[in-house]
């Protein structure tokens, strides 16, 4: 294993806040001491079947601890999941079925070993340990914390400051999510900013357990392709890591050059130092930004599609924007997700009539990205596309 200052700088590397640093160093020299791998816990509860490139920065430190030698547990709350984490809601979520939690669940299996090493990681469902508990043991649970506590959240106090209704089995889940703690005598346990409060009532519940307390490690939310808000499917400003390898470069190099750093030290499996050498070669002049995002790009496609993919992906995007065979000057236009091709070229005035854009497609004439439409009336979903109509027509798409 390495020294506790070598996997402190690998622990740390885009770690928002460590609670506390001191207890994680003495964790870490007991490990090294007794060749005994830390045992890190990161929950997800598979709400939606897709994951986007957001939810993989906790599963990058996941990542990083396990390339330290440490036992990373991938829980899946399929029983949390029944409840809704109600972390940064303004209202009370829908809960989910069974049928639809396991359905989730597993495609989030396949989806985290595009990054995690799947001999190395061990998988738990939160169901096994609170799907055994009585009602007498769900109110001692419950009893470990008080009312006032929970309004601690900022979340539940501004509902109930601005007179928002919480519902009783809300209150529950930081309990249930500091229980799997010490179901799984978890060590550190990950989370986003926004899971603090309830990674804390780990820590005080593995105390009254009589377990150490696990370190508390958050990690940034990831902006989307805005640059502005948290990336998220609902704001369509995401990045799917199911989705085509075309549209995932594609969405990657419309990002800010400022952004694209945040994503090489938040996504990236290259070294800080390797980083630091991309950023000053950009600053220096020395290598140009789109260069610099074209790495970014394929290096990420090629994880959740092989590396034959990604650079496919920097091929397609070289050829279809990148080389004269569009304008400089080529203008963007903003339409919604589901718009019909027909009436967004309509809309543009690129062609006189319903009949006319239809026998533009017949003939090939019209392309999306560089590949020819033959049906006009296809609907176009959300992402970034290069239209062109005829010879001389061309536009920059934004769905969302």
């Amino acid at each position: 294993m390495l020294s506790v200052e070598e996997q402190l700088k690998v622990i740390k590397r885009g770690a928002e806040e460590i609670i506390s640093e001191e207890e994680l160093k003495e964790k870490l020299a007991y490990s090294i001491r007794n060749n005994i791998p830390l045992r890190v816990k990161a929950g997800f509860d598979p709400t939606a079947p897709d994951l986007h490139l957001g939810h993989t920065v906790l599963i990058q430190k996941m990542k990083h601890f396990q390339d330290l030698g440490h036992q990373v547990i991938f829980l899946i709350g399929d029983f949390t999941g029944l409840i809704g984490d109600p972390s940064g809601k303004s209202e009370t979520r829908k809960a989910l079925t069974r049928e639809e939690v396991l359905k989730n669940a597993e495609t989030y299996k396949e989806q985290v070993f595009k990054i995690l090493d799947p001999e190395k990681t061990e998988i738990a469902f939160n169901s096994h340990w609170m799907g055994k508990m009585t009602s007498f043991d769900m109110i001692r649970l419950a009893s470990c914390s008080t009312v006032a506590r929970m309004l601690e959240r900022d979340d539940f106090a501004k509902r109930y400051a601005s007179g928002k209704p919480i519902s009783i089995h809300e209150f529950l889940y930081p309990l249930v999510q500091g229980y799997d703690s010490v179901a799984l005598k978890a060590d550190v346990e990950l989370g986003g900013t926004d899971q603090k409060f309830n990674l804390l009532v780990g820590r005080d519940l593995q105390r009254m357990n009589g377990q150490s307390p696990q370190i508390a490690l958050t990690v940034p939310i990831l902006e989307g392709l805005d640059g502005v808000q948290k990336m998220s499917k609902s704001l369509g400003n995401y990045v799917g890591i199911t989705e085509k390898p075309t549209d995932m470069f594609g969405k990657i190099m419309s990002i800010s050059d400022e952004l694209m750093f945040r994503y090489y030290l938040l996504l990236s499996n290259k070294s800080l130092e390797e980083i630091d050498k991309i950023k000053k070669g950009v600053r220096d002049g020395k290598l140009h930004p789109m260069e610099a995002k074209k790495d970014l790009g394929e290096e990420i496609v090629a994880r959740f599609h092989g590396i034959a993919e990604g650079k496919n992906a920097r091929d397609w995007f070289e050829n279809v924007f990148s080389k004269k065979e569009i304008p400089d000057d080529i203008k963007s236009y903003d339409f919604s997700a589901g718009d019909k091709l027909i009436d967004i070229i309509k809309n543009l005035g690129f062609a006189p009539s319903n009949s006319e854009i239809r026998r533009l497609c017949s003939s090939g004439a019209i392309t999306l990205n560089g590949e020819k439409v033959g049906n006009a009336d296809v609907v176009v979903d959300a992402g970034e596309y290069v239209l062109k109509v005829g010879k001389r027509n061309f536009a920059k798409l934004n769905l969302k």
